[in-house]
């Protein structure tokens, strides 16, 4: 009997501890992916990064950006991601030097039943001057396989491509490289089709790259990350026409709080929602070369401006109260002794967890699904050397569960009956109720 309930909550630990699709911002959780293109191809999102990879001997210059190749995920809830794998790889793309590892922020679009992958690079061929060119993979199907042209682009020097069809059906492509440019591409989306130009009227003053451009209620929208002070913001222009003029409207998104140096973006409509995708060093606090992506909700005014995004940890969707919920992914903190850790630092790909260091400390998470059957009990994975009283409300003060947890130094699985059974969407708070430090990775109802 001992070896049975043994077993038993080993394998309850391990179901949990692999099952962490739901801890939501950032997205991807067992690689680096920057500069995020996200496009609605079906009823799913395919979501198209960058790679990035730490150098290391013979890959790449140590302490900058290391790209080797980009894959494509998937998903039809904007929570739960497939990764289809590698979809460009640096040294099978015949027009990029081998082994420059600078396959940077990419895009995709869907015309005529094909999808388009552009890309940036360092080419073999630099008769043309220094720099990158942008070239083109074709596939059949959003998730690959794709092949890539022999040459890049002609006419085109830069990076961060990007690529809109507008409502008449002309396609047009948009890149950086010290200035944002633009120009129409013929209908085999292979070729422009108009002679390159600068897109004016923006902020001469710092960096500006990576742009977007979206159309919404015949409102053009040329948004693009910009140093106006030290490091990148996200910020917007807008105009009646693809290629302007644009007019310079506001900031999405302010400067990195924690410093990191970049953003990139995009912009999405799925199920009659507006989001935006984006990019953090989440996992790699120390070193900005290293970044993940996050989504949030994006919103519009009335009179068609966007409203200023705030960062968040919670990201988007609902978390299924019977999955694994990473509480430190928050939507709200008390300010004092309440912590998020990483759980190995080491290991940051394995996540984080929430430490309570004091009485009535205590972390929300929102928009949790309890469906419409009543759990009985709730699971927790919590560390207490000294013990500890863990209690768990709705945001309407009901009192869900109270929860005894037992003193040890490793890490426990415990199942416990709940005081109240509820149902619907709730917000959750989680609050610490004696002064012991109580570490929590995650809860989950049955």
């Amino acid at each position: 009997m001992n070896l049975l309930k043994s077993f038993t909550k080993y394998l309850i630990v391990f179901i949990f501890a692999v099952h962490t699709a739901n801890a939501q911002n950032p997205i991807i959780k067992n690689q680096f992916t920057a500069d995020p293109t996200a496009r609605v191809f079906g009823d799913k999102v395919y979501l198209f990064p960058s790679h990035d990879i730490l150098a290391s001997p013979g890959k790449g210059r140590e302490g900058w950006f290391v790209m080797e190749d980009y894959h494509v995920f998937s998903s039809d809830n904007l929570i739960k991601w497939k990764d289809h794998g590698v979809i460009v790889t640096q040294n099978k793309v015949p027009w990029v030097k081998p082994n420059s590892y600078s396959m940077w922020a990419p895009d995709a679009i869907e015309r005529n039943g094909k999808y388009y992958f552009y890309f940036p690079s360092t080419p073999k061929d630099t008769t043309g001057g220094k720099g990158f060119n942008i070239g083109v993979a074709v596939a059949d199907k959003p998730e690959g396989p794709y092949i890539s042209q022999e040459k890049p682009i002609k006419n085109v020097r830069g990076i961060d491509p990007n690529v809109f069809i507008d409502k008449d059906g002309q396609a047009y492509l948009y890149w950086s490289g010290g200035n944002i440019y633009a120009a129409k591409l013929k209908e085999n989306m292979l070729e422009l089709d108009s002679e390159p130009v600068i897109l004016q009227n923006l902020p001469t003053k710092g960096l500006k790259e990576g742009p977007y451009l979206f159309e919404r209620k015949g409102i053009y929208y040329l948004t693009y990350p910009h140093v106006e002070n030290k490091i990148e913001r996200l910020e917007y222009a807008v105009g009646d026409n693809p290629l302007g003029p644009f007019k310079f409207t506001g900031v999405i998104m302010d400067e990195s709080p924690t410093g990191c140096w970049t953003n990139h973006h995009s912009f999405l409509e799925f199920k009659n929602q507006w989001y935006l995708f984006y990019h953090h060093n989440d996992y790699s606090p120390s070193f900005d070369k290293l970044r993940s992506t996050r989504i949030d909700s994006l919103f519009f005014n009335s009179d068609g401006t966007i409203q200023k995004v705030i960062p968040t940890l919670r990201g988007v969707g609902l978390t299924k109260a019977t999955d694994s919920i990473h509480i430190d992914r928050y939507s709200d903190i008390s300010k004092l002794k309440t912590e998020v850790l990483f759980l190995d630092t080491t290991k940051k790909f394995e996540g984080w967890k929430t430490v309570f260091n004091g009485q009535n400390t205590w972390i929300k998470y929102n928009s949790v699904d309890f469906g419409t059957s009543k759990p009985k009990s709730i699971l927790i994975n919590y560390r207490a050397s000294k013990g500890g009283i863990i209690e768990i409300k709705d945001d309407r003060n009901n009192i869900i569960s109270t929860i005894i947890l037992k003193e040890g130094s490793s890490w426990n699985v415990i199942e416990k009956p709940l005081k109240t059974a509820t149902i619907g969407i709730q917000n959750l708070i989680i609050t610490s109720k004696n002064n012991a430090k109580v570490e929590l990775d995650w809860i989950s109802f049955r």
